[in-house]
């Protein structure tokens, strides 16, 4: 004899699913972002520590052109600041959703409890 769980059950597990998903989607979009960012800090740290006299080129797709040093640090330290800010907002959303997802677990929990048990 099979059990179907009621319905909101299978609406709690659907939703924690989802939640489970979303939680991924963000953990990839965070690892990324963290990635461009260290290649951001690295690339400053080298502009600021290079001579003043060097030349500095920037790629763009296949092609290298010759830029200016301060404006290349200018746009590395705005890119840092955006990308910390976002680097940010995606921590909140994942505390969101991993708060969201413990709710949900709990009530599960709670709802599983109160079913009646089942006759073998």
């Amino acid at each position: 004899m099979s059990t179907e769980l009621p319905p909101q059950i299978q609406n709690q597990v659907a939703q924690i699913q989802q939640l489970q998903q979303q939680a991924q989607a963000l953990v990839g979009q965070k690892n990324q972002m963290e990635m461009t960012l260290r290649e951001s800090e690295a690339a400053l740290k080298e502009l600021e520590t290079s001579d003043e006299a060097e030349v500095i080129y920037k790629s763009v797709g296949d092609v290298l052109f010759k830029a200016d040093r301060t404006k290349m640090i200018e746009d590395l330290k705005e890119k840092k600041d955006v990308l910390d800010l976002r680097l940010n907002t995606l921590s909140k959303q994942e505390e969101r959703i991993q708060t969201r997802f413990n709710q949900l677990q709990e009530q599960l929990k709670q709802s599983l409890g109160q079913m009646p048990p089942t006759a073998t």
